[in-house]
């Protein structure tokens, strides 16, 4: 990653006319990483993402006492047969929630007690229904931080199994959390979700594939419930990790909005990432969609895009993409069932409201919720709250509108380190 200055002017452009591979999967990186590391043997992992959130990961299953090394084509894993040996008393995972949530379950297999902790905003983001689950469970865990936020601490030595109840209906990597570890347990572990509702669920669908591709028995047991086979853990191996379907969101939004072309090559049609569903928001505003056996394109519309009333739930980190989309449409949008916005990197509903207006947009959130007038559009400098999806979002803006600064644009080194350099080439 360059260096990159304090605000970050966005040139604009025509149509764009662009062939981008993405970056490796954060969310199929950090799975990959700690079904290796629980693993038995050694597992090469092609693809792999490096950024803020998934070096956190390697720091957390390294002060757990695997061995990670990580080359310029392959990662290895060596793995510890479900036992975790506490080299550090302390994790810290910095801004990445999947490594505080997946590491907080996994200490359970420890052989001491863990500290999980973070930084500022992980301090302030629900961890509580998570421990509740593990305790369910059989796990003794302490939450330390206010308002049940992190840190947390973990009594490892055993996760007993049995059956719980999860409240899922703030976030899904509570559940992926669980079944991560739970091929471990010592009895079969089935949940439950707290009044049948679970938020993402294809987030956890990819879960349950992955740690299928690695050995394990887990699936579900009906229609709102998980269930995870004790004994049988997982077998290293080789795994090629997708390019990013999260990812392939911002030149496939850089093409609806500037009317011009983004193939994006490496993710298979068949791919379950939960953001591949934004093609068909992207299809219902007026874009042309074409799927081939290793590529995915998006061809902007002739004419004004159309503005939707959609439900985000299954894909609320596109959200932010599409908000913008819907500055360039010819009437109004409204993004559906995205309260889990809030407990994200910042309040992202509160951000979106905020930024939008920022650019003359008209915006207004509910509880659950945004709806996006379009006005006349004007430069102007964008806060991005430490969270790389407001830059990443609102640096589109940009390919149309003059004047468009981000502010802090190196908060993308999160997720895509290399991102604006990608933009300036389209």
């Amino acid at each position: 990653m360059r260096d990159l200055p304090p605000v970050l002017e966005i040139p604009s452009r025509g149509a764009i006319d662009a062939v981008v591979r993405v970056p490796g999967s954060k969310s199929i990186t950090n799975r990959a990483l700690l079904i290796a590391a629980l693993a038995t043997g050694e597992s090469e992992l092609s693809g792999a993402l490096e950024s803020d959130d998934t070096l956190a990961m390697v720091e957390g299953l390294t002060a757990l006492g695997c061995e990670i090394t990580l080359g310029p084509e392959r990662w290895r894993v060596q793995g510890r047969r479900g036992r975790l040996q506490r080299s550090a008393a302390a994790i810290h995972a910095r801004g990445s929630g999947t490594t505080a949530r997946f590491l907080m379950a996994a200490a359970a297999l420890a052989n001491g007690t863990v500290v999980i902790d973070g930084n500022a905003r992980m301090r302030a983001r629900p961890i509580a229904d998570l421990a509740d689950a593990l305790r369910a469970l059989g796990v003794r865990v302490d939450v330390l931080g206010e308002r049940g936020c992190p840190p947390v601490r973990v009594h490892g030595g055993a996760l007993p199994g049995g059956r719980a109840e999860i409240d899922a209906r703030h976030s899904s990597q509570y559940v992926s959390a669980v079944l991560l570890a739970a091929p471990y347990a010592r009895s079969d572990v089935v949940l439950e979700f707290t009044d049948g509702i679970l938020v993402s669920k294809p987030y956890v669908d990819l879960t349950l594939d992955m740690m299928r591709a690695f050995g394990a028995e887990a699936d579900w047991s009906g229609a709102s419930a998980l269930r995870v086979k004790a004994g049988r853990g997982y077998q290293g191996r080789a795994y090629a990790i997708e390019p990013d379907a999260s990812a392939a969101v911002y030149p496939f939004c850089a093409a609806a909005i500037s009317g011009g072309r983004a193939r994006v090559e490496g993710i298979p049609a068949s791919s379950i990432q939960a953001d591949m569903k934004v093609l068909g928001v992207l299809e219902a505003m007026g874009c042309e969609v074409l799927c081939g056996a290793d590529f995915t394109e998006v061809r902007g519309p002739v004419g004004r895009l159309r503005g939707v009333s959609v439900d985000m739930n299954d894909m609320p980190d596109a959200a932010l993409a599409i908000a913008v989309v819907a500055l360039f449409a010819g009437g109004p949008t409204q993004l559906r069932n995205i309260a889990n916005l809030r407990i994200k990197e910042t309040d992202r509903l509160l951000a979106l409201e905020t930024e939008l207006r920022k650019l003359g947009a008209g915006a207004t959130t509910t509880a659950d919720s945004l709806r996006i007038e379009p006005g006349r559009l004007h430069g102007a400098e964008i806060e991005t709250y430490d969270d790389h999806r407001m830059a990443m979002s609102f640096a589109l803006v940009g390919l149309r509108v003059p004047g468009v600064a981000i502010r802090d644009p190196a908060c993308v080194r999160k997720t895509w380190p290399d991102y604006f350099e990608m933009l300036e080439r389209l």
